[in-house]
């Protein structure tokens, strides 16, 4: 088993700035891939960012240029750093972390973009 704790959802000003974090524990592998879906009300889940063990990344078009994602293997933390930020941005964040067994989502958390 794997529990996700994540952090760092809250409500900005469109243009603004949020660091998303999700910090892994449990039975981890080395070989695993996280990252972030989202879903915004009444829109399916969608993939913004991932992240392999090994550093190599994946963003979506929606969010090339204004978002990163980075981890710290050390502490099984996954980090989503969002910048200029936009009212579709908004939505429920869900870090997940997937290994060759199993795949794992946390509670999700809140990021809300006023215009």
């Amino acid at each position: 088993q794997v529990q996700l704790v994540e952090s760092g959802g809250g409500l900005v000003q469109a243009g603004g700035s949020l660091r998303l974090s999700c910090a892994a524990s449990g039975s981890i592998f080395s070989i695993n891939v996280m990252g972030w879906y989202r879903q915004a009300p009444g829109k399916r889940r969608e993939k913004v960012a991932d992240i392999t063990n090994g550093g190599s990344t994946n963003l979506a078009d929606s969010v090339k240029g204004r978002f990163a994602i980075s981890r710290d293997n050390a502490k099984n933390t996954v980090y989503l750093q969002m910048n200029s930020l936009k009212p579709e941005d908004t939505a429920v964040y869900y870090c997940f972390y997937s290994d060759h067994k199993s795949d794992y989502w946390g509670q999700g958390t809140q990021v809300t973009v006023s215009r």
